[in-house]
């Protein structure tokens, strides 16, 4: 904010800010909404502006990498790629498959003592598996998470439903060429104060080595899957 503007607000101050006339309402078209209102359109504005990021773009005009991620606005983003030998098909059918009886691919144990100490603080945890092994749609329940968005061999979003001090999601972006398959993924962080950020920080060495194994793993068994479908039409 310029301190010409911020020079402006405090002046202002002088002003009784409640309006008892009802004179703006025939002047104005404009009504005015309750704090509660207010809050929820903010919040849900933010929430598109997330939702239609492309985090490939975003994050490669961002110069301030750090340790911890990403810092865009109040929420911290660390997002990993790797190149896949596998169509994008290939690279996003173990994807489809993730959670439930599947597992994460990696340091499921890891997974498991994270959903038991969400049931002990009154979270979800792991019970709720999956509708479907294979199929995803919007609005399904994965384990902790739902399903926020989904695009077929395209786009995964989930939102985590576990206990943090702050909101969560985990995205999965798959993009082909003709040398192969790039998988994306980011996991966002919306923190709930002091505490949120503590969270953050605190874990983060542990999520950095549990979703780069769960990434490679993922390419592993894309790699794996397309192998099988060429000797399957051998």
């Amino acid at each position: 904010m310029y301190a010409s503007i911020g020079r402006e607000l405090i002046e202002s101050l002088r002003n009784d800010t409640l309006v008892r006339a009802g004179s703006a309402r025939e002047a104005f078209s404009i009504r005015p909404r309750s704090f509660r209102q207010a809050i929820e359109r903010a919040l849900a504005n933010e929430d598109r502006e997330f939702a239609e990021t492309r985090w490939s773009d975003a994050l490669s005009a961002y110069q301030g990498r750090n340790w911890g991620g990403v810092t865009l606005g109040q929420r911290a983003v660390a997002s990993r790629t790797i190149r896949v030998a596998a169509s994008p098909e290939q690279t996003f059918a173990p994807i489809q498959r993730i959670g439930g009886q599947t597992g994460w691919y990696y340091a499921n144990g890891f997974w498991r003592l994270r959903g038991l100490i969400d049931n002990v603080v009154g979270g979800v945890g792991l019970r709720r598996g999956r509708r479907d092994p294979v199929q995803l749609a919007v609005g399904d329940t994965l384990d902790f998470w739902r399903v926020e968005a989904f695009e077929q061999d395209r786009l995964l979003r989930l939102s985590a439903e576990m206990k943090t001090p702050g909101r969560i999601w985990l995205q999965f972006e798959v993009n082909g060429d003709e040398s192969g398959t790039t998988l994306r993924q980011t996991a966002i962080f919306d923190p709930h104060g002091l505490a949120g950020l503590a969270y953050w920080y605190a874990l983060y060495p542990v999520h950095y080595l549990i979703f780069e194994g769960m990434l490679r793993r993922i390419g592993q068994a894309a790699i794996a899957s397309g192998r099988s479908s060429v000797a399957g039409a051998v």
